[in-house]
């Protein structure tokens, strides 16, 4: 089967700029707490969920959002979500973290690695109903050493279910590198329990449309469990605000917000430990220099490389058409906001 590039490019952007709303509506301060976008993860997600259909089953982590758009979440209850809203997706409790669509059997947590034993669930059911779905478990690397993801890729492959565990790799796990607190590659160790698995470019969503086809139909086959391992990057960091990525984006304000603190710091008591201070400063510029290499010299916008799947009058469309959809749905989702206040 050949991809066409026309759908997954229009689902990218649909997400890019569905995030991009979001980031709008909590810098303005209408959305309370931390907020974790996908933004750089829209080809890994459109990959996979372009196999997907209806009966198929979703869980996702705490970036639940891009997958819901995909799967076609309405985009107005979504918004009223995220808003505290009462007449959101989850009435308004779920917040960006916990979100469920019974009616698209998706759902998600914030707990870090719960997408894994929440997707063969999923499978399971689906296997005793014996009707060809599967289930899909979205998760980041830096969950892949949470016990209980563990336990879900054994059972799995031992049960045989209808189960793609995809792995969206960043390289990061907030603000540690990820293979400082890893052992081995995340590949073969998916192996080890006898299942498929494959690294996949998750800026290249021709590729990860390959990888995830031939999982989705193993799966669909009753052949069992998959595992792919999506590199993507994560450009608004952890969350929005991210301190690290604060440094760069306001130069000048956080030298004077960190700089003293961390100068006090230096000659602060006990004096015993000085000696190591220089190399504790030495780790947090080490890591703001390769987190800034990584986000302006190295990444690579999924979606700046899916529009050359499309014509460019077609690109420009497809982009015109997106926007308008998500302003739409904020639009909507404001006015029912202040109506129902």
């Amino acid at each position: 089967m050949k991809v066409n590039g026309e759908p997954l490019y229009r689902q990218m952007a649909r997400m890019r700029f569905f995030e991009e709303a979001l980031a709008d509506l909590w810098e303005r301060g209408l959305i309370s707490g931390e907020m974790h976008l996908g933004v750089g993860e829209e080809a890994v997600v459109a990959g996979v969920t372009a196999h997907l259909e209806e009966g198929d089953a979703m869980a996702l982590d705490h970036r639940s959002t891009p997958p819901l758009v995909a799967r076609g979440v309405d985009l107005v209850s979504l918004f009223l979500e995220m808003l505290g809203d009462a007449q959101g997706l989850c009435g308004g409790w779920g917040g960006h973290m916990h979100l469920f669509s019974r009616e698209h059997l998706a759902c998600s947590s914030g707990i870090v690695g719960s997408s894994a034993p929440l997707g063969a669930g999923f499978a399971l059911a689906a296997q005793h109903l014996g009707r060809g779905k599967v289930a899909v478990s979205f998760f980041g690397e830096g969950a892949a050493n949470q016990g209980m993801l563990l336990e879900s890729l054994n059972l799995a492959a031992a049960w045989k279910l209808p189960q793609v565990f995809v792995c969206k790799d960043n390289r990061w796990a907030i603000t540690t590198r990820s293979r400082a607190v890893t052992g081995g590659d995340l590949v073969r160790r998916a192996r080890s329990f006898g299942m498929p698995a494959c690294r996949v470019d998750g800026t290249c969503v021709e590729a990860v449309w390959e990888a995830a086809g031939r999982a989705v139909r193993r799966a669909r086959a009753g052949r069992g469990p998959s595992f792919l391992l999506a590199t993507c990057p994560r450009p608004e960091g952890h969350f929005l605000g991210d301190p690290l990525l604060r440094v760069y984006r306001e130069p000048l304000k956080q030298t004077l917000e960190i700089g003293p603190p961390l100068l006090r710091s230096l000659f602060s008591k006990p004096l015993q430990a000085f000696a190591l201070r220089p190399l504790y400063l030495g780790i947090i510029g080490k890591t703001l220099a390769v987190l800034g290499t990584e986000k302006y010299l190295l990444c690579r916008d999924p979606l700046c490389r899916a529009a050359r799947l499309v014509p460019e009058d077609t690109r420009r469309r497809i982009e015109e058409e997106a926007r308008e959809e998500v302003a739409r749905a904020v639009a909507e989702a404001m006015e029912r906001r202040e109506r129902h206040a």
